[in-house]
């Protein structure tokens, strides 16, 4: 009995760990440089210069639905209107560093 308790145990913590989502870890850093060659041109500052409303200001981002990475993550690899997808330019590795950067910036309001 205690050899199958045993085993039913590992095979819980072997299923959750198996199938658990890894932590974003992202690096800010990198995601400063693939931001500054990428999405400056458009969102220098944390501005957008084709739809002004549409800012990467944390208000902005919150009143659209964005202040997440995941929320962020899936623009940049998919696009949206005018904003081009990045999925074949940027690992998705790339991608977690640009949204991570991106809130890091929206919570310091871009200063």
């Amino acid at each position: 009995m205690k050899k199958i308790f045993s085993l039913v145990l590992l095979g819980i913590a072997l299923f959750t760990f198996a199938f658990s989502k890894p932590a974003l870890a992202a690096d800010t850093v990198n995601g400063a440089k693939i931001f500054s060659a990428n999405c400056a041109s458009c969102h220098a500052g944390g501005k957008n210069l084709v739809q002004a409303n549409k800012n990467l200001k944390k208000d902005a981002l919150e009143k659209y639905g964005m202040y997440s990475a995941e929320a962020i993550i899936a623009q940049v690899t998919n696009g949206k209107n005018a904003m081009p997808a990045f999925k074949g330019r940027l690992k998705p590795e790339q991608i977690e560093d640009v949204a991570a950067y991106v809130l890091e910036q929206a919570d310091k309001d871009w200063k």
